[in-house]
């Protein structure tokens, strides 16, 4: 697209926009001096964006019928078969609607991408076809996955398979629904406050949110650098850790990606756990919000380790209680300057720029209404925040979080993991057609608070189901040190063996 020269008028507006008090002799002569500015912008706009090659043959793909979706899981179906042998061959696989899947549309939730189509494949994408896998299509998220309910996205929610009148959790509800109903092996979710294991602790399904940068986050759209995680939902533990082997690793091209460090991690699986030692956090149970069964179940679980040999104590990090509220502004103020008001990825990073996606998504500002009323809320406060306040409480929080993870950290230095319910309640009531803005908020949020802290200090979480209330499932979260997901797979694996998790 080119640039041009802006006139008078223009260049006045952005002047009293920035502040600046310019005669018309200075928006003239400020003008003047602008050219090369152009010039170069236009030389810029000829060169060839190196983005990386396209494989694999694929369709646009198509919107199933709703009689072929019964769960509103699916976006768009579109098979791409991957090589011909490797690690995931005959493997399945959704990918969350937040993925690059190029020549294939998406909409991440919303209605104002609806119609975009990549022109990349994210580097997972590809990780995951060189090894064989075979991609179905693109899994329903919560609109720009802002919501850890299931009912905000644009075109309906996503039902738990379950109990179709009960969230499947978000925000990628449908990736988790998918697995859990059988439709596919494996998927892709997205974390930025618990986004991965939520829905796996709703529909029954074993998530990991790696370390942060672990997963490289190219070809998926951001929210924020500090908080974005990309991660596995699968049926079992081991399916879960032989996925992420093939995701791992640095890409070239994520600056999230620092001294990462990469395991076997299939070769955790099936090890004794007598020995080991867990900590039973404190602070994991017992929120406002909490259900008594749900903790019960979760207590249950963690002695179901102990008669496998696993040393379990109970251990007290109260600083743990404050962690959703220091991700509070990194979480705001983080998405609204980077994934909207930046076109999706903001300035300062280098990272591989999806130029496309920026173009297209610039026009959310001129269908703003349409953005889900948990965008919205997190939006208004955070322009608020930033007009009123500027950027120090941002600034303060990221300061925090290293306090919070020394906290997590010397707990850590004496147990392999740290053991809570992943979220405190089952699977809410989806909000009606007819829910009030606070009925929806309530829902997409009241199962944040053991989730949220560890998107900012980075420590890996996985989600293991770990029993029922009624027909619903509930999740066990191990969190371990950073970049030794293969812990967790240990103590994941030898419980998952231990008996069905569906019958406790």
């Amino acid at each position: 697209m080119s640039v041009k020269l802006p006139n008078e008028e223009q260049l006045a507006e952005v002047a009293a926009r920035m502040g600046f008090s310019l005669s018309p002799a200075d928006v003239k002569s400020f003008q003047g001096l602008m050219q090369g500015y152009v010039d170069a912008y236009n030389k810029v706009d000829l060169m060839v964006d190196p983005l990386p090659e396209v494989g694999y043959p694929r369709s646009m793909g198509v919107q199933p019928p709703k009689e072929e979706n019964e769960l509103n899981a699916w976006y768009v179906k579109s098979t791409v078969e991957g090589a011909p042998e490797g690690k995931l061959k005959g493997k399945t696989v959704a990918l969350k609607d937040n993925v690059m899947l190029a020549g294939v549309q998406m909409m991440n939730g919303s209605s104002t991408l609806e119609g975009y189509v990549p022109n990349v494949d994210a580097t997972i994408v590809t990780r995951m076809l060189d090894a064989g896998a075979t991609i179905l299509g693109k899994a329903h998220c919560e609109c720009f996955c802002m919501s850890g309910g299931s009912h905000t996205s644009a075109l309906g929610p996503v039902c738990n398979p379950n109990d179709p009148t009960k969230s499947a959790g978000g925000s990628s509800s449908g990736s988790a629904a998918l697995v859990a109903k059988g439709e596919v092996d494996l998927a892709i979710g997205g974390d930025q406050g618990g986004s991965i294991r939520m829905p796996s602790a709703f529909c029954g399904t074993v998530g990991m949110k790696p370390t942060h940068g672990l997963v490289p986050y190219t070809g998926i759209v951001p929210i924020e650098i500090t908080i974005d995680h990309a991660g596995p939902i699968t049926s079992s533990v081991a399916d879960n850790a032989l996925m992420l082997e093939v995701l791992a690793g640095p890409d070239g091209y994520d600056s999230r990606q620092i001294d990462v460090s990469v395991s076997d991690y299939t070769e955790a699986l099936g090890k004794p756990v007598k020995g080991m030692k867990v900590a039973l956090l404190k602070e994991g149970f017992g929120h406002p919000q909490s259900e008594t069964e749900v903790d019960e179940k979760v207590r249950a679980a963690a002695k179901k380790l102990e008669e496998l040999g696993v040393i379990v104590e109970e251990v007290s990090i109260p600083m743990h209680l404050d962690g959703l509220d220091i991700w509070t502004p990194i979480g705001l103020q983080g998405l609204t300057q980077t994934m909207m008001l930046g076109d999706g990825y903001g300035t300062s990073r280098p990272d591989l720029y999806v130029t496309s996606f920026m173009d297209f998504h610039r026009g959310w500002r001129e269908r703003a209404d349409e953005l889900s009323e948990t965008l919205k809320l997190g939006m208004l406060f955070a322009q608020f925040a930033d007009d009123q306040y500027g950027k120090r409480f941002y600034g303060k929080a990221f300061n925090i979080v290293k306090t919070l993870r020394a906290a997590y950290d010397a707990v850590l230095a004496d147990y392999d993991a740290i053991l809570m319910p992943t979220v405190p309640i089952i699977a809410t009531p989806i909000p009606g057609p007819d829910a009030s803005r606070e009925e929806i908020v309530q829902r997409a949020f009241e199962m944040l608070p053991n989730t949220a802290p560890f998107d900012i200090t980075h420590h890996p979480a996985l989600s293991v189901p770990c029993g029922k209330v009624g027909d619903l499932p509930v999740g066990m979260m191990l969190v371990g040190k950073m970049w030794d997901e293969a812990t967790l797979y240990t103590l994941g694996d030898a419980f998952e063996k231990s008996g069905d998790w569906t019958g406790w």
